[in-house]
């Protein structure tokens, strides 16, 4: 079994910054095929691809709408999930998730296994 918690959203202006981090409490281990990933969904809008990180390579995917801006990092040791997002802007406006796919990478989010409950990003222009 996978838990997976999120934190660190809140309202903020634009052009800063905020970190979410993901917090996964796994019986046994998370393998090192499985890819961890951010999306997001705003109101009236599908969930999004926004980053993701192979366990154990350490690869990083980003979506176009967020690259140069974000950066996802993994600490194995703690089996956390962090995204730093700089630059913020209007449209990045969204509850931020994670979700761990045990079978690797994939941009849509029906492939991922397990799931948070979400953490609200709000940035005020």
């Amino acid at each position: 079994q996978v838990h997976l918690v999120e934190s660190g959203g809140g309202v903020v202006q634009v052009g800063d910054s905020l970190r979410l981090t993901c917090a996964a409490s796994v019986s046994g281990r998370i393998y090192s095929s499985s890819v961890m990933a951010w999306f997001r969904q705003a109101p009236g809008e599908e969930r999004e691809f926004v980053a993701a990180i192979r366990w154990g390579v350490g690869n990083r995917y980003y979506a176009d709408a967020v690259k140069g801006r974000f950066t996802i990092s993994r600490n194995t040791g703690e089996n956390t999930v962090d995204l730093q997002m700089n630059s913020l802007k209007p449209e990045d406006t969204a509850v931020y998730s994670c979700a761990l796919n045990r079978q690797g990478l994939a941009y849509s989010a029906k492939e991922y296994d397990y799931w948070g409950q979400g953490t609200q990003v709000t940035v005020s222009s």
